[in-house]
């Protein structure tokens, strides 16, 4: 059975519709848009009131499984996707085993599959073992699925490898997505280095040690003419390099986080382990600066680093407890309450940054806008709704949100995926 939309309001990153307009949905494609289309035997979605926007895709999102199925599994991770308007999600590969070999990248696609909800593109490791030290084999990690590589939750250190991990994914075809931290600068700090640190008396990890990675991998870019992605990019010195570096010509993005243009260190003053992140959370002036690179461009997207955790684990001291939150749910809202409801993106921008902008980054050449011909992967948003989150209400395995108890704006209503019905608020 097919699926038609009716009273559209549509949102694409290069404008919204002038008028309601029915879009009709056959074999997982949008088949028709017109003014008015009747179809008759098929499901009818009626989002007069509401916006449609092409699902999101999110470039950064922790799974757990294989490995660590008490925090997340590939069911309940493509579950609280779709509750957030997540129609494809990338799957990092710090799992047990690491997503190094075909054999794994095929595992997290069978799986997937059997859950049959959102799209899910697993992102194999740059290093076998996300040790740092021998390259992976890059041909087969990409004829297995790949569209990345990353040793996402470590840098590759060493200089000598990233350049060889840089041509060896050129020649591939694979986006090079980097974690910034030099883990000898880090040195195992738990939260951003400044006075919040120094008051609470907690290790600080200084902004340097996300800097210095990420002025070594544009010289490298620059060098090999070759791309980087940069990942979670959590600082304003971050953002003004990768802006002379884009100014430049040299072929870097970058991502952001919402809990990244949302919160600053001074969240930490509660002990909250769901504000224990990595990159941590920094200062105002940071906050601003990743706000004003996404209103430039200099940060291409938004992705959300969704990284469940058990309460057992994070119910450690904070030194202790795992760095990480779950944001596939609040992403959207997020966007809406401090970039769009503040003047730093419209609507349109922030389809831009979450749905249009990943998909070209990483080759999705029938996602990421609503058009003829392209994948009925689609949201219904109702993006003046305000509401509570609650831990209650998130569809996570875990629960690891510092949001919870606050108001946003902006609900996902609807997500369809594949021209399948995949979320429905009740």
């Amino acid at each position: 059975m097919g699926l038609l939309i009716k009273n559209a309001c549509v949102v694409n990153a290069a404008g919204e519709s002038r008028a309601p307009v029915d879009i009709l949905v056959e074999d997982g494609k949008i088949k028709k848009i017109a003014p008015s289309i009747s179809a008759p035997g098929v499901e009818v979605i009626d989002a007069v009131g509401f916006k449609v926007l092409p699902g999101f895709i999110d470039l950064h999102v922790h799974l757990r499984e294989p490995g660590r199925e008490d925090k997340e599994t590939i069911a309940t991770g493509s579950a609280s996707a779709a509750k957030g308007g997540f129609t494809a999600i990338f799957a990092m590969p710090n799992t047990i085993p690491a997503i190094d070999t075909a054999q794994v990248v095929q595992f997290v696609l069978d799986q997937a599959k059997k859950v049959g909800l959102v799209n899910v593109y697993p992102v194999g490791a740059i290093t076998k073992g996300r040790a740092g030290e021998q390259i992976t084999e890059m041909m087969d990690l990409k004829r297995a699925g790949c569209l990345g590589v990353s040793d996402d939750g470590r840098a590759v250190m060493n200089a000598g490898l990233m350049r060889r991990a840089l041509e060896y994914a050129s020649m591939a075809g694979l986006l090079v997505m980097q974690h910034c931290e030099d883990e000898h600068l880090s040195a195992k700090g738990v939260m951003n280095e400044g006075e919040v640190s120094t008051r609470l008396g907690l290790r600080g990890d200084p902004i340097i040690a996300e800097t210095v990675i990420i002025a070594r991998d544009i010289e490298l870019a620059r060098y090999l003419k070759t791309r980087v992605h940069f990942m979670h990019v959590s600082s304003a010195r971050s953002v003004e390099l990768i802006r002379r570096a884009k100014a430049e010509g040299i072929q870097v993005t970058a991502e952001a986080t919402p809990h990244h243009f949302t919160l600053t260190d001074d969240a930490v003053k509660s002990f909250d382990t769901s504000t224990k992140v990595n990159p941590p959370l920094r200062m105002a002036a940071d906050v601003q600066a990743i706000k004003d690179g996404l209103k430039d461009g200099t940060i291409d997207c938004i992705a959300t680093d969704h990284a469940p955790h058990t309460l057992e684990d994070k119910e450690a001291d904070f030194d202790c407890a795992p760095p990480g939150l779950v944001g596939l749910e609040t992403a959207f809202a997020l966007g809406m309450t401090e970039l769009v409801g503040n003047g730093i993106l419209t609507l349109t921008g922030l389809v831009d940054k979450m749905s249009a902008a990943p998909a070209h980054l990483t080759g999705l050449v029938n996602k990421g806008e609503i058009a003829e011909g392209r994948d009925a992967d689609i949201v219904i948003v109702d993006p003046e709704r305000k509401w509570m989150v609650t831990k209650e209400d998130i569809a996570s395995k875990s629960k690891n949100s510092p949001f919870i108890g606050r108001q946003l704006r902006g609900r996902v209503i609807t997500t369809i995926c594949g021209g399948k019905k995949v979320y429905s608020e009740k």
